[in-house]
Protein backbone atom coordinates (compact mmCIF):
# COMPACT_ATOMS: atom_id res chain seq x y z
CA UNK A 1 0.00 0.00 0.00
CA UNK A 2 1.38 3.72 -0.84
CA UNK A 3 1.93 6.25 1.30
CA UNK A 4 -1.10 8.32 -0.42
CA UNK A 5 -2.82 5.36 0.52
CA UNK A 6 -1.97 5.02 4.17
CA UNK A 7 -2.62 9.25 4.16
CA UNK A 8 -6.46 8.79 2.85
CA UNK A 9 -6.83 6.11 5.25
CA UNK A 10 -6.18 8.11 8.06
CA UNK A 11 -7.86 10.84 7.15
CA UNK A 12 -11.09 8.87 6.50
CA UNK A 13 -10.41 7.42 9.93
CA UNK A 14 -10.51 11.20 11.02
CA UNK A 15 -13.57 12.09 9.66
CA UNK A 16 -15.52 8.83 10.72
CA UNK A 17 -14.43 9.82 14.45
CA UNK A 18 -15.34 13.29 14.04
CA UNK A 19 -18.47 12.71 12.84
CA UNK A 20 -19.32 10.24 15.78
CA UNK A 21 -18.06 13.24 17.94
CA UNK A 22 -20.28 15.43 16.73
CA UNK A 23 -23.12 13.26 16.85
CA UNK A 24 -22.26 12.09 20.20
CA UNK A 25 -22.21 15.97 20.55
CA UNK A 26 -25.55 16.53 19.43
CA UNK A 27 -27.11 13.46 21.34
CA UNK A 28 -25.97 14.94 24.69
CA UNK A 29 -27.01 18.71 23.68
CA UNK A 30 -30.43 17.59 22.91
CA UNK A 31 -30.63 15.38 25.52
CA UNK A 32 -29.33 18.34 28.03
CA UNK A 33 -32.11 20.85 26.44
CA UNK A 34 -34.65 18.24 27.29
CA UNK A 35 -33.66 17.86 30.99
CA UNK A 36 -33.75 21.54 30.99
CA UNK A 37 -36.88 21.75 28.88
CA UNK A 38 -38.60 19.11 31.36
CA UNK A 39 -36.97 20.65 34.14
CA UNK A 40 -38.17 24.54 33.24
CA UNK A 41 -41.39 22.84 32.61
CA UNK A 42 -41.91 21.02 35.96
CA UNK A 43 -40.80 24.19 37.66
CA UNK A 44 -43.93 26.15 35.70
CA UNK A 45 -46.60 23.55 36.45
CA UNK A 46 -44.55 23.91 40.37
CA UNK A 47 -44.81 27.52 40.17
CA UNK A 48 -48.57 27.53 38.80
CA UNK A 49 -49.55 24.85 41.41
CA UNK A 50 -47.67 26.29 44.39
CA UNK A 51 -49.36 29.99 42.82
CA UNK A 52 -52.72 28.21 42.94
CA UNK A 53 -52.12 26.33 46.52
CA UNK A 54 -50.85 29.56 48.17
CA UNK A 55 -53.67 31.46 50.23
CA UNK A 56 -53.36 35.14 51.07
CA UNK A 57 -53.10 34.71 54.89
CA UNK A 58 -54.75 37.08 57.60
CA UNK A 59 -52.81 40.14 58.64
CA UNK A 60 -50.78 39.60 62.06
CA UNK A 61 -52.90 40.31 65.09
CA UNK A 62 -50.35 43.58 66.07
CA UNK A 63 -51.14 45.04 62.60
CA UNK A 64 -54.66 44.90 63.05
CA UNK A 65 -54.76 46.15 66.52
CA UNK A 66 -54.99 50.01 66.73
CA UNK A 67 -55.15 52.28 69.50
CA UNK A 68 -57.39 54.88 70.69
CA UNK A 69 -56.64 58.61 70.23
CA UNK A 70 -57.85 61.40 72.89
CA UNK A 71 -58.16 65.21 71.11
CA UNK A 72 -59.36 68.10 73.07
CA UNK A 73 -62.18 70.22 72.12
CA UNK A 74 -60.05 71.95 69.25
CA UNK A 75 -58.96 68.54 67.89
CA UNK A 76 -55.36 68.81 69.55
CA UNK A 77 -53.87 65.68 70.28
CA UNK A 78 -54.38 64.89 74.02
CA UNK A 79 -52.88 61.11 74.32
CA UNK A 80 -53.77 57.41 73.25
CA UNK A 81 -54.48 54.39 74.65
CA UNK A 82 -53.96 50.95 73.33
CA UNK A 83 -50.60 48.54 72.80
CA UNK A 84 -49.61 49.80 69.37
CA UNK A 85 -49.87 53.39 67.79
CA UNK A 86 -51.71 52.80 64.93
CA UNK A 87 -54.89 54.15 63.60
CA UNK A 88 -56.38 52.59 60.28
CA UNK A 89 -57.86 55.46 57.93
CA UNK A 90 -59.24 55.32 54.74
CA UNK A 91 -57.01 55.73 51.72
CA UNK A 92 -59.27 58.90 50.79
CA UNK A 93 -58.13 60.76 53.96
CA UNK A 94 -54.48 60.52 52.89
CA UNK A 95 -53.37 63.62 50.44
CA UNK A 96 -52.81 62.23 46.93
CA UNK A 97 -49.70 64.12 47.36
CA UNK A 98 -48.59 61.97 50.24
CA UNK A 99 -49.37 58.78 48.48
CA UNK A 100 -46.88 60.03 45.45
CA UNK A 101 -44.58 60.96 47.74
CA UNK A 102 -44.45 57.42 49.34
CA UNK A 103 -44.48 55.89 45.82
CA UNK A 104 -41.54 58.03 44.85
CA UNK A 105 -39.43 57.18 47.42
CA UNK A 106 -40.69 53.10 47.80
CA UNK A 107 -41.51 51.93 44.28
CA UNK A 108 -42.12 54.13 41.44
CA UNK A 109 -43.51 51.47 39.21
CA UNK A 110 -45.96 50.74 42.04
CA UNK A 111 -49.26 51.27 39.93
CA UNK A 112 -48.21 49.38 36.61
CA UNK A 113 -45.66 46.79 38.41
CA UNK A 114 -47.58 42.84 38.98
CA UNK A 115 -46.64 43.42 42.79
CA UNK A 116 -42.71 41.95 42.61
CA UNK A 117 -39.67 43.37 41.43
CA UNK A 118 -37.44 40.26 39.64
CA UNK A 119 -34.13 41.86 39.89
CA UNK A 120 -34.62 43.00 44.02
CA UNK A 121 -35.51 39.28 44.19
CA UNK A 122 -32.98 38.20 42.64
CA UNK A 123 -30.27 40.19 44.76
CA UNK A 124 -32.33 38.91 47.64
CA UNK A 125 -31.94 35.18 47.13
CA UNK A 126 -28.41 35.77 45.70
CA UNK A 127 -27.49 36.96 49.20
CA UNK A 128 -29.67 34.73 51.14
CA UNK A 129 -27.51 31.83 49.49
CA UNK A 130 -24.30 33.52 49.96
CA UNK A 131 -24.82 34.50 53.23
CA UNK A 132 -24.56 39.10 52.37
CA UNK A 133 -25.81 41.59 52.83
CA UNK A 134 -29.55 41.61 53.39
CA UNK A 135 -31.16 43.55 50.37
CA UNK A 136 -34.09 45.74 50.02
CA UNK A 137 -35.90 46.69 47.15
CA UNK A 138 -38.86 45.21 47.62
CA UNK A 139 -42.40 46.95 45.87
CA UNK A 140 -44.65 48.19 48.24
CA UNK A 141 -47.05 44.85 47.59
CA UNK A 142 -44.25 42.75 48.88
CA UNK A 143 -43.53 44.86 51.78
CA UNK A 144 -47.00 44.94 53.00
CA UNK A 145 -47.10 41.51 52.87
CA UNK A 146 -43.68 41.13 55.06
CA UNK A 147 -44.92 43.60 57.40
CA UNK A 148 -48.64 42.33 57.73
CA UNK A 149 -49.01 38.91 56.11
CA UNK A 150 -45.87 37.46 56.74
CA UNK A 151 -42.59 36.92 59.32
CA UNK A 152 -39.54 38.97 59.07
CA UNK A 153 -37.55 35.72 58.80
CA UNK A 154 -34.76 36.31 56.09
CA UNK A 155 -34.91 33.09 53.80
CA UNK A 156 -35.07 31.97 50.11
CA UNK A 157 -38.32 30.02 50.50
CA UNK A 158 -39.86 32.93 52.59
CA UNK A 159 -38.53 35.17 49.97
CA UNK A 160 -40.35 33.37 47.60
CA UNK A 161 -43.62 32.65 49.37
CA UNK A 162 -43.75 36.50 49.85
CA UNK A 163 -43.41 36.74 45.99
CA UNK A 164 -46.61 34.15 45.79
CA UNK A 165 -48.38 36.07 48.03
CA UNK A 166 -47.66 39.76 46.60
CA UNK A 167 -48.18 38.41 42.88
CA UNK A 168 -51.70 37.08 43.78
CA UNK A 169 -52.16 40.19 45.66
CA UNK A 170 -51.36 42.00 42.78
CA UNK A 171 -54.04 40.10 40.90
CA UNK A 172 -56.85 39.92 43.63
CA UNK A 173 -56.82 43.51 45.59
CA UNK A 174 -56.97 47.08 43.76
CA UNK A 175 -53.84 48.90 44.09
CA UNK A 176 -55.89 51.41 46.18
CA UNK A 177 -56.71 48.78 48.35
CA UNK A 178 -53.18 48.01 48.92
CA UNK A 179 -51.72 51.14 49.02
CA UNK A 180 -54.05 51.69 52.06
CA UNK A 181 -52.92 48.48 53.45
CA UNK A 182 -49.16 49.52 53.49
CA UNK A 183 -49.77 52.98 54.70
CA UNK A 184 -52.08 52.17 57.57
CA UNK A 185 -49.07 49.34 58.84
CA UNK A 186 -45.42 50.43 57.75
CA UNK A 187 -43.79 51.37 60.46
CA UNK A 188 -42.23 55.21 60.51
CA UNK A 189 -40.22 55.47 63.85
CA UNK A 190 -41.05 57.04 66.98
CA UNK A 191 -43.18 54.14 67.62
CA UNK A 192 -45.41 55.03 65.12
CA UNK A 193 -46.84 52.39 62.62
CA UNK A 194 -49.47 53.85 59.98
CA UNK A 195 -49.01 57.40 58.06
CA UNK A 196 -51.98 58.39 60.71
CA UNK A 197 -50.08 58.33 63.73
CA UNK A 198 -46.50 59.04 61.96
CA UNK A 199 -48.62 62.28 61.47
CA UNK A 200 -49.14 62.92 64.85
CA UNK A 201 -46.03 62.15 65.93
CA UNK A 202 -43.91 63.91 63.35
CA UNK A 203 -45.87 67.57 62.97
CA UNK A 204 -48.85 67.37 65.27
CA UNK A 205 -51.30 66.92 62.84
CA UNK A 206 -53.70 64.51 61.05
CA UNK A 207 -52.41 62.60 57.81
CA UNK A 208 -55.27 64.94 56.04
CA UNK A 209 -53.64 67.75 57.03
CA UNK A 210 -50.25 66.90 55.84
CA UNK A 211 -48.72 69.69 53.19
CA UNK A 212 -46.62 68.37 50.46
CA UNK A 213 -43.05 68.89 52.14
CA UNK A 214 -44.21 66.85 55.48
CA UNK A 215 -45.72 63.92 53.03
CA UNK A 216 -42.08 63.57 51.21
CA UNK A 217 -40.25 64.34 54.74
CA UNK A 218 -42.78 61.16 56.22
CA UNK A 219 -42.03 59.08 52.51
CA UNK A 220 -37.88 59.99 53.34
CA UNK A 221 -37.97 58.24 56.35
CA UNK A 222 -38.94 55.16 55.52
CA UNK A 223 -36.12 54.31 54.01
CA UNK A 224 -34.00 54.14 57.92
CA UNK A 225 -37.09 54.92 60.11
CA UNK A 226 -34.86 54.34 63.30
CA UNK A 227 -32.48 56.31 62.04
CA UNK A 228 -34.15 59.49 60.52
CA UNK A 229 -36.90 59.13 63.95
CA UNK A 230 -34.33 61.73 65.45
CA UNK A 231 -34.73 64.27 62.47
CA UNK A 232 -35.25 67.74 64.44
CA UNK A 233 -33.37 66.84 67.30
CA UNK A 234 -30.12 65.23 65.99
CA UNK A 235 -28.34 67.79 63.40
CA UNK A 236 -26.42 65.11 61.25
CA UNK A 237 -29.67 63.16 60.74
CA UNK A 238 -32.21 65.78 59.85
CA UNK A 239 -29.26 67.03 57.59
CA UNK A 240 -28.94 63.40 55.70
CA UNK A 241 -33.28 63.44 55.84
CA UNK A 242 -33.42 66.93 54.14
CA UNK A 243 -31.44 65.40 51.42
CA UNK A 244 -33.11 62.54 50.37
CA UNK A 245 -36.33 64.74 50.91
CA UNK A 246 -35.14 67.09 48.05
CA UNK A 247 -34.47 63.58 46.21
CA UNK A 248 -38.15 62.22 46.78
CA UNK A 249 -39.20 65.67 45.70
CA UNK A 250 -37.33 66.00 42.63
CA UNK A 251 -38.55 62.47 41.44
CA UNK A 252 -42.43 63.98 42.03
CA UNK A 253 -41.44 66.81 39.96
CA UNK A 254 -40.05 64.56 37.20
CA UNK A 255 -43.28 62.32 37.12
CA UNK A 256 -45.54 65.19 37.27
CA UNK A 257 -46.87 64.29 40.71
CA UNK A 258 -46.63 67.94 41.84
CA UNK A 259 -45.76 71.27 39.35
CA UNK A 260 -42.47 72.91 38.99
CA UNK A 261 -44.03 75.55 41.06
CA UNK A 262 -44.71 73.79 43.79
CA UNK A 263 -41.11 71.72 44.01
CA UNK A 264 -39.36 75.06 44.07
CA UNK A 265 -41.75 76.48 46.35
CA UNK A 266 -41.11 73.37 49.31
CA UNK A 267 -39.44 74.25 52.31
CA UNK A 268 -38.00 71.13 54.48
CA UNK A 269 -40.35 71.24 57.37
CA UNK A 270 -39.76 71.64 61.21
CA UNK A 271 -40.51 68.77 63.61
CA UNK A 272 -41.81 68.02 66.93
CA UNK A 273 -39.26 67.46 69.59
CA UNK A 274 -38.00 63.90 69.83
CA UNK A 275 -37.67 62.43 72.27
CA UNK A 276 -40.92 63.63 73.98
CA UNK A 277 -40.83 64.93 77.48
CA UNK A 278 -40.61 62.46 80.54
CA UNK A 279 -43.98 62.66 82.06
CA UNK A 280 -47.87 63.18 80.91
CA UNK A 281 -48.41 64.90 84.21
CA UNK A 282 -52.05 66.21 83.18
CA UNK A 283 -53.17 64.23 80.71
CA UNK A 284 -53.23 60.81 82.17
CA UNK A 285 -56.23 62.23 84.48
CA UNK A 286 -58.06 64.03 81.30
CA UNK A 287 -57.30 60.28 79.17
CA UNK A 288 -58.79 57.87 82.33
CA UNK A 289 -62.02 60.21 82.89
CA UNK A 290 -62.46 60.51 79.26
CA UNK A 291 -61.43 56.60 77.97
CA UNK A 292 -64.25 55.51 81.33
CA UNK A 293 -67.15 57.85 79.75
CA UNK A 294 -66.56 56.41 76.22
CA UNK A 295 -66.24 52.94 76.94
CA UNK A 296 -69.40 53.45 78.77
CA UNK A 297 -71.04 55.14 75.81
CA UNK A 298 -70.27 52.24 73.36
CA UNK A 299 -71.05 49.44 75.85
CA UNK A 300 -67.72 47.67 75.80
CA UNK A 301 -64.90 47.61 78.21
CA UNK A 302 -61.98 50.02 78.54
CA UNK A 303 -59.36 47.67 77.12
CA UNK A 304 -61.64 47.03 73.97
CA UNK A 305 -61.81 50.79 73.08
CA UNK A 306 -58.30 51.35 74.12
CA UNK A 307 -57.93 48.60 71.11
CA UNK A 308 -60.35 49.49 68.89
CA UNK A 309 -58.90 52.08 66.59
CA UNK A 310 -61.26 55.36 67.96
CA UNK A 311 -61.11 59.04 67.86
CA UNK A 312 -62.37 60.63 71.46
CA UNK A 313 -62.99 63.96 71.08
CA UNK A 314 -63.64 65.20 74.69
CA UNK A 315 -64.95 68.60 76.17
CA UNK A 316 -61.35 69.61 77.46
CA UNK A 317 -59.62 72.67 76.86
CA UNK A 318 -56.02 71.63 76.66
CA UNK A 319 -54.60 75.26 76.28
CA UNK A 320 -56.47 75.91 79.35
CA UNK A 321 -55.92 72.76 81.34
CA UNK A 322 -51.72 73.45 80.75
CA UNK A 323 -51.88 77.06 82.22
CA UNK A 324 -53.80 76.17 84.68
CA UNK A 325 -51.34 73.47 85.71
CA UNK A 326 -48.53 75.44 85.01
CA UNK A 327 -49.71 78.00 87.52
CA UNK A 328 -50.55 75.34 90.35
CA UNK A 329 -47.20 73.69 89.70
CA UNK A 330 -45.39 77.07 90.28
CA UNK A 331 -47.41 78.23 93.45
CA UNK A 332 -48.36 74.85 95.42
CA UNK A 333 -46.51 74.79 98.46
CA UNK A 334 -43.50 71.96 99.28
CA UNK A 335 -45.12 69.10 101.74
CA UNK A 336 -44.95 70.66 105.24
CA UNK A 337 -43.66 68.04 108.01
CA UNK A 338 -45.09 65.30 105.43
CA UNK A 339 -48.50 66.77 105.36
CA UNK A 340 -49.21 67.55 101.78
CA UNK A 341 -51.26 69.77 100.25
CA UNK A 342 -54.23 68.48 97.59
CA UNK A 343 -55.71 71.04 94.82
CA UNK A 344 -58.29 70.10 92.97
CA UNK A 345 -59.70 72.43 89.89
CA UNK A 346 -62.94 71.85 87.75
CA UNK A 347 -64.42 74.18 85.18
CA UNK A 348 -67.72 73.04 83.47
CA UNK A 349 -69.80 75.33 80.81
CA UNK A 350 -73.27 76.07 82.76
CA UNK A 351 -76.93 74.76 81.19
CA UNK A 352 -74.71 72.00 79.09
CA UNK A 353 -72.52 70.27 81.45
CA UNK A 354 -69.21 70.19 79.31
CA UNK A 355 -66.09 70.05 81.26
CA UNK A 356 -63.58 71.88 79.93
CA UNK A 357 -60.30 71.74 83.40
CA UNK A 358 -60.37 69.04 85.15
CA UNK A 359 -57.10 69.05 87.32
CA UNK A 360 -57.20 66.03 89.43
CA UNK A 361 -53.26 66.40 90.80
CA UNK A 362 -49.82 67.64 90.57
CA UNK A 363 -48.75 64.33 88.52
CA UNK A 364 -50.23 61.10 87.70
CA UNK A 365 -47.18 59.29 88.05
CA UNK A 366 -46.89 59.98 91.51
CA UNK A 367 -51.08 60.08 92.21
CA UNK A 368 -53.35 58.71 89.90
CA UNK A 369 -56.06 58.67 91.98
CA UNK A 370 -58.48 62.14 90.86
CA UNK A 371 -58.96 64.72 93.52
CA UNK A 372 -61.20 66.24 91.02
CA UNK A 373 -63.47 63.41 90.32
CA UNK A 374 -62.90 61.37 93.19
CA UNK A 375 -61.89 63.20 96.16
CA UNK A 376 -64.28 63.03 99.01
CA UNK A 377 -63.86 66.06 100.78
CA UNK A 378 -65.55 67.72 103.47
CA UNK A 379 -68.71 70.07 102.12
CA UNK A 380 -68.87 72.24 105.37
CA UNK A 381 -70.72 75.53 104.20
CA UNK A 382 -70.33 75.23 100.61
CA UNK A 383 -73.73 73.76 100.15
CA UNK A 384 -75.09 76.33 102.59
CA UNK A 385 -76.99 78.14 99.59
CA UNK A 386 -78.83 75.19 98.48
CA UNK A 387 -80.30 75.02 102.26
CA UNK A 388 -83.13 77.47 102.35
CA UNK A 389 -86.07 76.03 103.64
CA UNK A 390 -89.01 75.48 101.27
CA UNK A 391 -86.55 76.09 98.57
CA UNK A 392 -87.25 73.39 95.55
CA UNK A 393 -84.11 71.09 95.05
CA UNK A 394 -85.07 68.35 92.66
CA UNK A 395 -83.11 65.63 91.37
CA UNK A 396 -79.29 65.88 91.17
CA UNK A 397 -79.35 69.33 94.02
CA UNK A 398 -81.78 67.56 96.35
CA UNK A 399 -79.00 64.54 96.75
CA UNK A 400 -76.25 66.81 96.84
CA UNK A 401 -77.30 68.57 99.64
CA UNK A 402 -77.69 65.93 101.91
CA UNK A 403 -73.67 64.87 101.23
CA UNK A 404 -71.01 65.21 103.67
CA UNK A 405 -68.54 65.23 101.34
CA UNK A 406 -69.19 65.83 97.48
CA UNK A 407 -66.71 65.31 94.80
CA UNK A 408 -65.32 68.97 93.79
CA UNK A 409 -67.13 67.56 90.76
CA UNK A 410 -70.13 66.92 91.72
CA UNK A 411 -70.14 70.43 93.37
CA UNK A 412 -68.86 72.63 90.44
CA UNK A 413 -72.16 71.25 88.77
CA UNK A 414 -74.29 72.75 91.63
CA UNK A 415 -73.17 76.10 91.20
CA UNK A 416 -73.09 75.64 87.54
CA UNK A 417 -76.76 75.12 87.91
CA UNK A 418 -77.12 78.93 89.34
CA UNK A 419 -75.16 80.48 86.45
CA UNK A 420 -77.64 78.61 83.87
CA UNK A 421 -80.55 80.20 86.09
CA UNK A 422 -81.61 76.73 87.62
CA UNK A 423 -80.85 74.19 85.23
CA UNK A 424 -78.94 71.50 86.12
CA UNK A 425 -76.65 69.97 83.64
CA UNK A 426 -74.96 66.49 83.74
CA UNK A 427 -70.88 66.90 83.56
CA UNK A 428 -69.58 64.76 80.64
CA UNK A 429 -66.31 64.77 78.53
CA UNK A 430 -66.99 63.12 75.83
CA UNK A 431 -68.59 65.04 72.95
CA UNK A 432 -67.41 63.02 69.60
CA UNK A 433 -66.67 59.46 69.00
CA UNK A 434 -65.70 58.68 65.42
CA UNK A 435 -63.92 55.53 64.39
CA UNK A 436 -62.42 55.37 60.72
CA UNK A 437 -63.82 58.73 59.77
CA UNK A 438 -67.20 57.58 60.97
CA UNK A 439 -69.20 58.78 64.22
CA UNK A 440 -70.42 56.06 65.93
CA UNK A 441 -71.49 58.54 69.37
CA UNK A 442 -72.80 62.03 69.65
CA UNK A 443 -72.82 63.34 73.01
CA UNK A 444 -76.55 64.74 73.91
CA UNK A 445 -76.31 67.12 76.99
CA UNK A 446 -78.64 65.74 79.88
CA UNK A 447 -80.66 68.52 82.01
CA UNK A 448 -83.40 69.11 83.39
CA UNK A 449 -84.68 72.42 85.74
CA UNK A 450 -83.49 71.57 89.32
CA UNK A 451 -84.72 75.00 90.65
CA UNK A 452 -86.62 77.83 90.26
CA UNK A 453 -85.15 80.55 88.01
CA UNK A 454 -86.28 83.30 90.73
CA UNK A 455 -84.34 80.95 93.44
CA UNK A 456 -81.01 80.53 91.12
CA UNK A 457 -81.33 84.43 90.83
CA UNK A 458 -82.11 85.17 94.67
CA UNK A 459 -79.14 83.07 95.67
CA UNK A 460 -76.49 84.70 93.15
CA UNK A 461 -77.26 88.20 94.43
CA UNK A 462 -77.28 86.75 98.00
CA UNK A 463 -73.47 85.01 96.69
CA UNK A 464 -72.64 88.46 95.19
CA UNK A 465 -73.05 90.42 97.97
CA UNK A 466 -70.21 88.95 100.46
CA UNK A 467 -67.56 90.16 97.62
CA UNK A 468 -66.69 94.22 98.43
CA UNK A 469 -67.61 95.68 95.76
CA UNK A 470 -64.83 96.20 92.59
CA UNK A 471 -65.24 100.00 92.95
CA UNK A 472 -63.85 103.20 93.94
CA UNK A 473 -66.02 104.52 97.14
CA UNK A 474 -67.84 107.18 95.52
CA UNK A 475 -68.90 105.09 92.28
CA UNK A 476 -72.19 103.74 92.22
CA UNK A 477 -71.85 99.98 92.71
CA UNK A 478 -74.06 97.66 91.04
CA UNK A 479 -74.63 94.20 92.26
CA UNK A 480 -73.13 91.50 89.93
CA UNK A 481 -76.60 89.72 90.27
CA UNK A 482 -78.06 92.32 88.01
CA UNK A 483 -75.37 92.69 85.52
CA UNK A 484 -75.71 89.95 82.78
CA UNK A 485 -72.83 87.71 82.34
CA UNK A 486 -71.17 88.96 85.26
CA UNK A 487 -68.79 86.40 87.04
CA UNK A 488 -70.04 85.46 91.06
CA UNK A 489 -67.29 84.35 93.35
CA UNK A 490 -68.58 82.36 96.35
CA UNK A 491 -65.91 80.92 99.31
CA UNK A 492 -66.56 78.47 101.90
CA UNK A 493 -64.51 75.87 104.04
CA UNK A 494 -65.09 72.71 106.09
CA UNK A 495 -63.76 73.51 109.85
CA UNK A 496 -63.25 77.18 110.96
CA UNK A 497 -59.83 78.82 112.04
CA UNK A 498 -56.52 76.88 112.14
CA UNK A 499 -58.62 73.95 112.13
CA UNK A 500 -59.82 74.19 108.73
CA UNK A 501 -59.70 70.72 106.76
CA UNK A 502 -61.24 71.91 103.24
CA UNK A 503 -61.35 75.31 101.86
CA UNK A 504 -63.28 75.98 98.83
CA UNK A 505 -63.84 78.82 95.93
CA UNK A 506 -66.19 78.63 93.48
CA UNK A 507 -66.32 81.72 90.62
CA UNK A 508 -69.49 81.50 87.97
CA UNK A 509 -71.52 83.29 84.67
CA UNK A 510 -73.52 81.82 82.31
CA UNK A 511 -70.50 81.24 80.29
CA UNK A 512 -68.21 79.49 82.34
CA UNK A 513 -68.61 77.73 86.22
CA UNK A 514 -64.68 76.86 88.14
CA UNK A 515 -64.64 75.06 91.72
CA UNK A 516 -60.90 75.08 93.36
CA UNK A 517 -60.49 72.90 96.52
CA UNK A 518 -58.06 72.65 98.70
CA UNK A 519 -57.73 69.59 101.23
CA UNK A 520 -54.97 68.20 102.81
CA UNK A 521 -53.52 64.36 103.99
CA UNK A 522 -51.16 63.14 106.13
CA UNK A 523 -49.96 59.29 105.49
CA UNK A 524 -53.63 58.67 103.71
CA UNK A 525 -55.53 60.53 106.63
CA UNK A 526 -56.98 63.92 105.87
CA UNK A 527 -55.15 66.63 107.86
CA UNK A 528 -55.55 71.05 107.90
CA UNK A 529 -54.73 72.79 105.37
CA UNK A 530 -53.83 75.73 107.94
CA UNK A 531 -50.09 76.43 107.76
CA UNK A 532 -50.04 74.42 103.79
CA UNK A 533 -50.24 77.71 101.49
CA UNK A 534 -47.48 79.69 102.39
CA UNK A 535 -47.93 83.80 103.35
CA UNK A 536 -51.51 83.96 102.39
CA UNK A 537 -54.21 82.10 104.80
CA UNK A 538 -56.36 79.34 102.67
CA UNK A 539 -59.67 80.97 101.92
CA UNK A 540 -57.09 83.64 100.30
CA UNK A 541 -54.97 81.06 98.60
CA UNK A 542 -57.70 79.28 97.21
CA UNK A 543 -59.48 82.67 95.68
CA UNK A 544 -56.44 83.70 94.32
CA UNK A 545 -56.05 80.77 92.39
CA UNK A 546 -59.55 80.57 91.10
CA UNK A 547 -59.52 84.94 90.54
CA UNK A 548 -56.05 83.93 88.25
CA UNK A 549 -57.34 80.50 86.59
CA UNK A 550 -60.39 82.55 85.91
CA UNK A 551 -58.09 85.02 83.96
CA UNK A 552 -56.28 82.57 82.14
CA UNK A 553 -59.94 81.25 80.64
CA UNK A 554 -60.26 85.02 79.47
CA UNK A 555 -62.56 86.16 82.01
CA UNK A 556 -65.44 84.89 80.30
CA UNK A 557 -68.21 87.00 81.47
CA UNK A 558 -66.28 90.30 82.36
CA UNK A 559 -63.93 91.23 85.22
CA UNK A 560 -61.92 88.86 87.40
CA UNK A 561 -63.97 88.55 90.26
CA UNK A 562 -62.98 90.03 93.60
CA UNK A 563 -61.39 87.67 96.42
CA UNK A 564 -64.15 86.32 98.04
CA UNK A 565 -63.19 86.29 101.63
CA UNK A 566 -65.36 84.48 104.73
CA UNK A 567 -68.27 86.77 106.04
CA UNK A 568 -69.62 87.31 109.05
CA UNK A 569 -73.77 85.62 109.47
CA UNK A 570 -76.39 87.86 108.08
CA UNK A 571 -79.89 87.26 108.17
CA UNK A 572 -82.11 87.15 104.88
CA UNK A 573 -84.91 85.60 104.09
CA UNK A 574 -86.12 82.81 101.89
CA UNK A 575 -85.97 83.31 98.30
CA UNK A 576 -89.42 83.61 96.59
CA UNK A 577 -91.40 81.16 95.19
CA UNK A 578 -94.19 81.76 93.03
CA UNK A 579 -94.18 85.41 94.49
CA UNK A 580 -94.24 84.69 98.00
CA UNK A 581 -91.58 85.41 100.70
CA UNK A 582 -90.37 83.08 102.77
CA UNK A 583 -89.97 82.66 106.32
CA UNK A 584 -86.40 84.77 107.59
CA UNK A 585 -83.42 82.12 108.02
CA UNK A 586 -79.60 82.97 108.82
CA UNK A 587 -77.14 82.84 106.33
CA UNK A 588 -73.68 81.75 107.42
CA UNK A 589 -71.91 82.43 104.79
CA UNK A 590 -68.07 80.91 104.86
CA UNK A 591 -66.46 80.29 107.72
Amino acid sequence: MSAHDRLHGVHSRLRRARLRLRRTRVRRLRRALAALLALFLSACAALVVAYRMTGIPDPHPETVSQSTVFVDTEGDYLGRRGPVDRQDIPLRQVPRHVQDAVIAAENRSFRTDSGVAPTAILRAALAAVTGGERQGGSTITQQYVKNALLTPEQSLERKAHEALIAVKLDRTRSKAAILAGYLNTVYFGRGAAGVESAARNYFGVGARDLTVSQGAALASILNLPSYYERAGADAKVTGTLERRWAWVLDAMADSGAISGRERTAARFPAFRFYPPGGTDGQRQYLIDAASAEAADRLGITEDELARGGYKVHTTFDLGLQDETAELLRERTPADVKGVRLHTAVVATVPGDGAVRVLYGGSDYAHQPFNDAVDGAVEAGTVLDPFSFKGMRRDGPLGSLADETAPTPLRLNSAYATLAAGGRHATPYTVAKITRAGRTVHTARPKTRTAMHEKEAAFITELLNEQVAPPVAPDSAYVPAATVPDQPVSHSAGAGSGPGARTVWQSVHSPRLALTLALFAERGGKPARVAGLTGALPPAEYAALGARDIWQLAGSPGGRPPELAVPAPAVTRTDPPVGGQEGAVVPWKGAR
